[in-house]
């Protein structure tokens, strides 16, 4: 088991608002002095366009820096996995995170279940696990479905239990219900506030401890550090009226208090 980053806790100084974005070595270096063990590149799409030598010169990056890679991507059509797969087995990657749906796919349980029977035997194959995120769009009973229709030890579930929240579904249930078939932990808290006038509230994402993640639940159910399962740290922070300065400020400090208690943790 080991302690990461992923590119979603970048998400405001890798994006266009940033008067210099972050590159993929910047985000690197960053996760090594903070004392991150592992970089997730979550759905980070200039990636797909990175020829052999660039590959070559993240990977080395990476292990000059003492870290490990994972990746993510979203989707399970089976040309789009065999790139992911390409990639995994350039970086040296034996993770890779994906998603059910795109914007312009969105198979049922079935149709997954058939396009992953493709796909995960090559994964499997080449010594690398495929991982599905629990989210809104599907209900975690159907993602299940389709990891136990697969039946492969290198297909699993990502536990984010945060992100099945927009769909009524308790946290505490999503990490029972997907626990045996974790592969994968993204870390990050969230809280309700009331907006103003308490008229509703906003969701968002909180520093680490201080919303409704049960973290030492989840741990106990999933046991991680028994079945070698990665924890990588992730944020939902709002933007923040001050500006980008004020924001990629906070999201400095989110993801350092993050990873300094999770290696507290051990």
């Amino acid at each position: 088991m080991a302690y990461g980053i992923s590119t979603y806790a970048y998400f405001w100084r890798i994006s266009r608002r940033a008067p210099r974005p972050m590159d993929l070595t910047d985000m690197l270096r960053d996760t090594a002095r903070l004392g991150g063990q592992v970089f997730q590149i979550c759905d980070y799409l200039p990636i797909e366009s990175y020829d052999s030598a660039q590959l070559a010169d993240v990977r080395a990056t990476a292990h000059d820096l003492g870290l490990r890679l994972e990746l993510g991507t979203r989707g399970v059509r089976t040309e789009h996995l065999r790139t992911y797969l390409h990639l995994a087995e350039e970086l040296g990657v034996t993770l890779v995170r994906s998603m059910l749906n795109t914007a312009d796919h969105q198979p049922d349980p079935a149709e997954a279940v058939t396009l992953l029977k493709e796909s995960v035997p090559h994964y499997a194959a080449a010594g690398v696990t495929l991982g599905l995120e629990t989210y809104e769009q599907v209900a975690t009973d159907d993602l299940l479905a389709v990891v136990r229709g697969v039946d492969s030890e290198h297909l699993g579930v990502v536990l984010d239990p945060g992100n099945s929240v927009a769909r009524l579904e308790r946290p505490t249930d999503v990490v029972n219900a997907t626990a045996p078939y974790v592969v994968n932990i993204h870390v990050k808290d969230f809280a309700f506030t009331r907006r103003d006038g308490w008229v509703g509230f906003t969701y968002a994402g909180c520093p680490l401890g201080q919303g409704l993640l049960d973290y030492d639940a989840m741990i106990a159910a999933v046991r991680p550090e028994e079945r070698g399962i990665n924890q990588i740290v992730e944020h939902w922070l709002p933007w923040q009226d001050e500006g980008f300065d004020a924001t990629a400020r906070l999201e400095h400090q989110w993801t350092q208090h993050s990873i300094n208690t999770l290696l507290r943790s051990e």
